[in-house]
């Protein structure tokens, strides 16, 4: 598709404007006034922390001759894309078809029927309005062309063709690998050129799949890529976590900007690499970074918030660059040398005259000194009062879901209860904030209030959050809510005859097109995780619902991906839990075993899940997952039962028995 209004584009977009009309639901009464009006309508999508967002609020949203021009011939609407990803999801489909390409701010022009006819990113002023002068002309000079620009373009998104459904099999899997191989960075670590994006969920099946198989390259590919990301500017190496992706190839210059579900993904990969090579490095980084989100991103109640701004003053990185003479003064002379030494900080800087901590040129970087240690604290001090950093302080249930997962992950493998605490308190949060009173999930809260029904990701991810926080604790209600969750996403999102979750409920607010998605992008799709938790549900409870769901799930799944499997990471995760062998594991037994919790801390077993029957839970479990009411709880020791392909073995009594027996499978 062609735009009907040319001018030329950059890959950047917009989010505020002067005194938009805000509508929070994408209902009738935005285009019901612009019908009235005979207007069509500007719809500017962006997010809080986008800096080019930024930059054309400023320029353009806040001009007053720019206001004037939009609030006379157009009706305007404003729209954050996290609150409704949904509504971004279909125009920025609709800017790709018309220019090839997409990105934020995102700017399109749409008839009272919500049907676009223009659509770009990022305009500087001048091209705004000369774009919007064009297009109140040809409303009022050539409406008619207008209206068939828009609906040729509508008929043209919602004539997607449907994936024809496929086997899951190895092959496709293997096919991931090998194009993962063709565009390493065998330097520099990460995937094709710069930009360099962390694709965390990508990394995780890069080291399953070397678990599964023994493949060392796949294990050294991601192995490869996580060094270099924490060597590099994109983690923060005074206060933890990492930045969204890396402008160059060595991951030193990154955006700046930081976004929770950046940091639930990359404490996963890093903890998965720990789990499997025990490097203490590994298990450093995760900390740093969740520690990094219990500080400064998670709600007094629970919750965790949307992420950070790359801007200060209206300056992208200045609240993380430095100069050496400022640390010279901060420090001293000698304790600067040798924090400067450590971190690759220059009189000439790396960063436009300032430096970007890194330790990519440092040899060593397993064991960091105690000295630096303490400096570093120092300079973190320092950096809170230099300048400000505007936080994003939306709670989105989706992301949320993300973060429980890696911090009920982390919490056991690290044996950190901090952590277990903070995805049990975020779990309880969700059910108090982010839950309606029919028991369904709302998308965002803020401030006290919740709004926006749940789309396919925020019960996915939840579902996926629950089950994790579940491996971990063995609390019922968390097994019980991920059950109870996905049965809504099944009603709700489900197309129970070809398989595929749709991005919006079929009850809901209806959009121009309601197309399945499920390419990854900085986060997994829905449809991948949605079928990681229906496999998980099928192999825990042994109930034919999940099961007939997953299958018609991953068969669903294995048709889209057929093109381009390398661009299913986390499809191609679930496919490794369904095709090579996993192992279930009830432990009927008093109270929950402490050798339990120590071999699952120790042990890097992906295929193996786990259930706990206890008389507190037995009633519950017994409801979630059937076939565990023929286990009877001993009234001194563990009994522990092995099943494999739908059978279990005679129970065992101790942990080094279930070891031996797992040892043969």
């Amino acid at each position: 598709m062609s735009n009907r209004l040319q001018f030329e584009k950059s890959p950047y977009l917009l989010q505020h404007m002067d005194n938009p009309v805000d509508w929070r639901s994408w209902g009738e009464e935005a285009f019901g006034a612009a019908r009235e009006a005979d207007k069509p309508v500007f719809l500017s999508i962006g997010y809080s922390t986008c800096h080019w967002c930024h930059v054309m609020a400023h320029e353009s949203f806040e001009d007053e001759a720019v206001a004037e021009v939009i609030n006379r011939d157009f009706i305007p609407i404003k729209v954050d894309r996290e609150e409704r990803p949904d509504v971004d999801a279909v125009y920025m489909a609709a800017c790709t078809a018309m220019t090839g390409a997409g990105g934020w701010p995102l700017t399109v022009l749409l008839t009272p029927e919500q049907k676009p006819f223009w659509a770009g990113t990022y305009l500087p002023k001048q091209q705004l309005l000369s774009l919007l002068s064009q297009a109140a002309r040809l409303w009022r000079e050539d409406k008619a062309g207008l209206l068939a620009a828009g609906a040729e373009l509508t008929a043209h998104l919602q004539r997607t063709e449907e994936a024809v459904a496929g086997v899951p099999d190895r092959s496709l899997v293997q096919q991931a690998v090998r194009l993962y191989a063709q565009s390493f960075d065998s330097r520099w670590g990460g995937f094709g050129h710069a930009p360099k994006f962390p694709a965390p969920h990508n990394l995780m099946f890069l080291l399953r799949y070397a678990r599964c198989t023994g493949d060392n390259h796949a294990c050294e590919m991601a192995e490869r890529t996580l060094e270099a990301m924490y060597r590099g500017g994109m983690f923060d190496h005074v206060g933890g976590g990492f930045a969204r992706y890396s402008t160059d190839e060595k991951w030193l210059a990154p955006h700046f900007e930081k976004m929770l579900y950046d940091n639930a993904l990359l404490a996963l990969a890093y903890t998965e690499a720990y789990q499997q090579t025990r490097r203490p490095l590994y298990g450093e980084i995760v900390r740093r970074t969740l520690d990094y989100v219990l500080r400064e991103l998670t709600d007094p109640q629970g919750g965790f918030y949307c992420g950070q701004d790359a801007d200060s003053g209206g300056v992208e990185g200045k609240y993380y660059v430095f100069t050496a003479d400022e640390l010279k003064d901060l420090l001293g002379p000698e304790d600067a040398d040798a924090f400067c030494g450590w971190y690759g900080v220059t009189e000439s800087g790396n960063f436009e005259g300032k430096n970007i901590l890194n330790l990519i040129a440092q040899e060593q970087i397993e064991q960091e000194p105690e000295r630096i240690k303490n400096l570093r604290e120092k300079v973190y001090a320092y950096r809170l009062n230099r300048t400000q950093l505007h936080r994003d302080d939306k709670v989105l249930a989706a992301w949320n879901g993300l973060m429980i997962a890696a911090m009920a992950r982390a919490g056991l493998a690290l044996n950190e209860p901090r952590y277990l605490d903070a995805a049990a308190r975020a779990a309880d949060f969700l059910k108090e904030q982010l839950t309606d009173e029919s028991g369904h999930l709302l998308a965002r809260w803020r401030e006290g209030q919740a709004a926006h029904p749940g789309k396919l990701d925020d019960n996915a991810f939840c579902a996926w959050g629950l089950l994790e926080l579940y491996g971990t604790t063995f609390k019922i209600e968390y097994l019980a809510e991920a059950q109870r969750l996905t049965g809504l996403m099944l009603g709700q999102f489900f197309d129970e005859k070809n398989g595929g979750f749709y991005p919006y409920a079929s009850d809901g607010e209806q959009l121009i097109t309601r197309t399945k998605e499920t390419f990854d992008g900085a986060m997994p799709s829905g449809n991948s995780v949605a079928a990681l938790v229906l496999s998980r549900l099928a192999r825990l409870t042994g109930e034919t619902r999940w099961r007939t769901a997953a299958d018609l799930q991953l068969a669903y799944l294995a048709g889209a991906v057929q093109e381009y499997p390398a661009g299913y990471g986390f499809a191609m995760l679930a496919f490794l839990e369904e095709l090579w062998p996993s192992v279930e594991l009830v432990c009927a037994s008093q109270t929950a075993p402490d050798e339990l919790t120590a071999f699952l801390r120790d042990a890097s077993r992906p295929e193996l899940t786990v259930l706990l029957k206890t008389p507190e839970t037995a009633h519950a479990l017994e409801t979630l997952a059937p076939f565990t009411s023929v286990y009877p709880i001993p009234e001194e020791t563990a009994q522990y039962y092995l099943c494999q392909n739908g059978a279990c073995a005679q129970p065992v009594a101790s942990i080094a028995q279930v070891k031996l027996r797992l040892e043969k499978t």
